[in-house]
């Protein structure tokens, strides 16, 4: 396509971007805007990068720019680094022959291991997954370059794998979870061959190295598209082997708490993003944990004797664990998860003078937005809970202390009252004066 054929300006590409573009043509190499940068451009959307292919090799890239530094195993890619922005530059890949481990390298169930086969454009287009992603914007005369029906697609609002469904998606499972993400950001169809084998090989996801799986999730959940990407993951039986724990809850009761959490979650998530306010990860897992969590210790607290407070926090390390092995979680994420799990069992004891002590704890506004997720899914004294907090919260200095008063006063009224009352044992002296 001709440049008077596209709406695509080099005004809507990045400085940075054209820069890399424009050196690598001047040096005799061919370069091209490639993927989702073209494709968002097209459906008038703003890319959140600007991605390059090129037909030269990692190594000459990097003799080119001083600022370049090579990364990656599995594929080898150059990254241009000015200040904070990015600039991806991958090699034409090439289709895989008979040549060295060191080069190509695939596992028994036909995943790749190692890929850094160099080709020309048209076998880097077919190595591309989607169609709508085979779009390359060509520097040297701004035309556009479409391969497998990309253009067509791209205008039928339809999502087409290039290639033979099953055997791209053992090459990459990702490339699964892809689909759906492109789907739902793009709201897009997928086609009904590239849909079909989804759900039998959606358990190849459980061989992702727990590291990417990580990144996956963030592009999947913290994107405005949580709730779409969701029930999108169900239907195709996706979701399982991201999150084991919960999905086991989810299959013993589709409509209890567990479930009514995820959609909670998810519906939070995407009005924080949609209203530029921040989401964290820490949050996100506890929350969607918290079931799978409070299960846990539920079953420790029967096997070992424990009682269920102390048998809260052995499970808080189980439940990390076992979900680390099939998504990655950092330490700087599970660790404030911890704790936003420990300040829900503070709430009901803090209601009174010792909720201004709480309320000045680092993780207090997460905790407190999970009490009222978990207020609206229980109902309950999790609701009364969760209102009185959100009473506390919500009122000024005055009001809180008169709050807090009557805070004290009805939990000495439920600490009278309550069977579980511990009786003081008598001084030795009284003990001798009965006798």
């Amino acid at each position: 396509m001709p440049r008077d054929a596209h709406s695509i300006s080099r005004k809507q590409i990045s400085e940075n971007a054209l820069k890399v573009l424009y050196r690598l043509n001047k040096s005799g190499f061919q370069a091209y805007l490639v993927g989702g940068g073209v494709r968002d451009l097209l459906l008038g959307l703003e890319p959140k990068d600007f991605d390059v292919v090129t037909n030269a090799t990692p190594e000459e890239i990097k003799k080119l720019f001083r600022n370049c530094r090579v990364v990656g195993r599995r594929f080898r890619l150059a990254h241009i680094v000015f200040g904070r922005d990015v600039i991806e530059v991958a090699t034409f890949r090439g289709h895989h022959g008979d040549s060295n481990e060191k080069i190509s390298k695939a596992n028994a169930e036909g995943r790749l291991l190692r890929d850094n086969v160099y080709g020309e454009i048209d076998e880097d287009a077919e190595r591309r997954d989607f169609t709508v992603n085979a779009l390359y914007y060509d520097i040297s005369d701004y035309s556009i370059r479409s391969y497998g029906g990309g253009m067509e697609d791209l205008k039928a609002g339809t999502l087409r794998l290039i290639g033979d469904p099953e055997t791209r998606y053992r090459e990459d499972p990702v490339r699964m979870l892809r689909a759906v993400r492109f789907a739902t950001k793009l709201s897009m169809t997928i086609d009904e061959v590239t849909a079909k084998p989804i759900k039998q090989l959606a358990p190849l996801l459980k061989d992702i190295p727990a590291a990417r799986m990580y990144e996956e999730v963030l592009k999947l959940f913290f994107a405005g598209k949580a709730m779409a990407n969701f029930e999108m993951m169900q239907e195709y039986k996706l979701f399982a082997p991201l999150f084991p724990q919960v999905d086991a809850q989810l299959k013993d009761a589709p409509k209890g708490p567990a479930m009514k959490m995820v959609q909670a979650i998810m519906k939070s998530t995407d009005a924080r993003v949609n209203e530029d306010k921040p989401v964290t990860p820490s949050f996100f897992y506890a929350a969607i944990l918290w079931y799978p969590l409070r299960q846990r210790a539920e079953d420790i607290a029967v096997e070992s004797g424990l009682t269920l407070y102390d048998a809260f926090f052995a499970a808080m390390g189980d439940v990390i664990e076992q979900q680390c092995q099939t998504i990655s979680i950092p330490r700087r994420f599970s660790t404030p998860a911890k704790d936003i799990w420990q300040l829900q069992l503070r709430f009901d004891r803090s209601q009174g003078t010792r909720a201004f002590k709480l309320l000045e704890h680092p993780k207090f506004r997460a905790a407190y937005d999970l009490l009222l997720l978990r207020g609206e899914v229980e109902g309950g004294n999790v609701a009364k809970s969760a209102a009185w907090w959100q009473q506390f919260v919500e009122a000024d200095e005055t009001e809180r202390m008169n709050i807090a008063r009557s805070g004290n006063k009805a939990a000495g009224n439920r600490n009278r009252n309550s069977p579980q009352r511990r009786r003081r044992r008598p001084s030795a002296a009284k003990a001798k004066a009965a006798e």
